[in-house]
């Protein structure tokens, strides 16, 4: 039977409250206001408030923030970096390189460190006062098409639905919402941005991500405005990585670690290489006597200029991370993010005017390839691609590009395989040793996810989707060792002994193994649905409000 839903109309319907989507909100009033019209502007947010979702380190470029709300240079949000640095740790000390060696990307003068949440927070309240109608829980669940398969909106997830998928008895139908245009700003493999670039094959070549993490901590004394980035220890020369610490005011610093999730080794645990990163002595001194205050994970879209989907089809356009604007180089996307939601938003009000709609907004490439961001994009394309070289090789490579050749070499090259192909057999792999958590400087998931507050109604569809337990227990278990228990920064899929299983492919003298996914601790990073060998898991949006609530990370 076909469920009734209600249905809200809107000239412009945005999927995501983070920097893209409601950059484009604002930007979409602001020239209504400028042409004396009225244009309605709705944005749908999966969290249970704007910015609850939000996690970044993070260091960002001004520039385009100034674009959007010129206030904002006489009021600069957050702290004026002060002091800028980049290391190479090796397992017992640190050697800094010299500022005038690292590209123009990699300096961090006139930048701020910023608490992206309440950044978000504070850019919603500005959307709020222009008339922008925003809905924070209500995940956007499915794309909306006519019969001709162009989008005309979306349909927001049912509520109260139980585990076998029944009607329960608080159960509430979602809601379709259309728009002339939709534009879709999920972040990074957003749910529904992923289903648009198979359908339309939008995606010439395929993206490659990061796991990012960070946990913010309060120390006795921090050197307000400091800015660091390392590469190197722990992680081996083979692998894409590095980590952060940036000092912020109130006796606060944001310590975080990001791991290429183009790695072989299906023993490499990205959660234990950022305990472990935490205890270098010279990282460790700087959390010395502190507390840890909250915790959180991302997927990072990091292929940049190279991975770049064609940003339209009819009907609505991919902003922000769910198209993969982030300079990895830079190690910065906000300012990305909030540029590309302007440009759509000027291509949308331009079709508007000229009484167009769920047609392609062909105006919104045409601007991004004329901008400052499809340049600054295109002078470091070959970063990823230089990595792999390994860490060292890749970062001498880049950098004398940068250096000699200005981002300007005649060469683009090309970013590889998808990194859910990169992993090799267990057994071909060398066995990774991890020590114990000390409860000061490193912990165990559990008690990091705690700290995420996540929470998930567990009477409810299961959001991490296998499509095959065969092909897990096939693949997974006995070619790569189960890896999804070691890359999950929030230990949701868990090998448990069970004898109730006795054709499994995997045998134990005390019993036999089978995968328990404990959903309930998701912190919606899309790891899984990224890495998984043969992309056998998808994740989909849980009910609407639910995952973690982060304060101001």
């Amino acid at each position: 039977m076909t469920t009734e839903r209600d249905i809200m109309e809107y000239d412009a319907v945005i999927v995501g409250g983070g920097p893209a989507g409601l950059a484009a909100a604002i930007r979409i009033k602001q020239l209504a206001q400028e042409r004396n019209t009225s244009i309605s502007v709705c944005v749908l947010e999966k969290a249970a408030e704007i910015g609850a979702h939000t996690l970044s380190g993070a260091v960002i470029d001004p520039r385009a923030l100034n674009e959007l709300l010129p206030q904002f240079i006489d009021a600069p949000i957050g702290t004026a970096v002060t002091h800028d640095e980049f290391l190479f740790l090796n397992a017992t000390r640190a050697f800094p390189i010299p500022n005038f060696l690292l590209p123009p990307d990699l300096q961090n003068h006139g930048n701020r460190i910023v608490r992206l949440g309440f950044l978000v927070k504070q850019l919603g309240e500005i959307a709020e006062t222009l008339g922008v109608e925003i809905f924070p829980g209500f995940a956007a669940q499915q794309v909306l098409y006519d019969h001709n398969h162009t989008v005309i909106g979306v349909i927001t997830g049912d509520m109260g639905r139980q585990r076998d998928d029944s009607e329960g008895p608080q159960f509430q139908p979602g809601v379709e919402i259309r728009g002339k245009y939709t534009l879709f700003a999920e972040g990074c493999r957003g749910h529904l941005g992923r289903q648009l670039e198979e359908k339309f094959a939008l995606r010439p070549q395929a993206q490659t991500y990061a796991l990012g993490f960070k946990e913010l901590w309060r120390v006795p004394k921090n050197d307000v405005g400091r800015v660091q980035h390392s590469f190197g220890w722990p992680l081996s020369n083979h692998d894409y990585g590095g980590g952060f610490a940036y000092h912020l005011d109130e006796g606060l610093i944001a310590i975080g670690y990001v791991v290429g999730l183009n790695y072989r080794n299906p023993h490499l645990s990205p959660f234990e290489e950022f305990q472990g990163f935490k205890t270098h002595p010279v990282i460790g001194a700087q959390l010395k006597d502190g507390t840890r205050l909250s915790y959180g994970a991302r997927a990072i879209a990091a292929g940049g200029w190279q991975s770049l989907p064609k940003l339209i089809f009819a009907g609505g356009a991919l902003i922000g991370d769910d198209a993969g604007f982030l300079n990895a180089a830079k190690i910065k996307g906000t300012h990305a993010a909030i540029k590309s939601g302007m440009l759509a938003a000027e291509a949308l009000v331009k079709a508007l005017a000229a009484q167009r709609q769920h047609d392609e907004l062909t105006d919104y490439p045409q601007a991004f390839a004329q901008s400052w961001l499809a340049d600054e994009l295109k002078r470091s394309r070959n970063f990823k691609p230089y990595m792999k070289h390994g860490m060292w090789q890749g970062a001498l490579l880049f950098g004398v590009e940068q250096l000699v050749l200005r981002g300007k070499a005649p060469w683009t090259l090309s970013l590889g395989a998808a990194d859910h192909t990169r992993l090799i057999p267990a057994a071909q792999a060398s066995p990774i040793s991890y020590p114990k958590p000390d409860g000061v400087l490193s912990f165990d998931r559990l008690s990091s996810v705690y700290l995420s507050n996540t929470n998930h109604e567990e009477d409810q569809p299961c959001h991490l989707q296998l499509t095959s337990m065969a092909q897990h227990q096939t693949i997974n278990v006995a070619q790569f060792d189960a890896p999804e228990t070691r890359y999950c920064p929030a230990g949701v899929y868990e090998m448990v002994k069970d004898p109730a299983v006795p054709d499994s492919a995997v045998d134990h003298t005390d019993g036999v193994s089978r995968l328990q996914i404990n959903a309930q601790n998701c912190i919606h990073c899309k790891t899984c649905d990224i890495k998984d060998p043969t992309q056998n898991i998808r994740w989909v949006t849980p009910q609407g409000g639910e995952g973690p609530i982060y304060q101001g990370m």
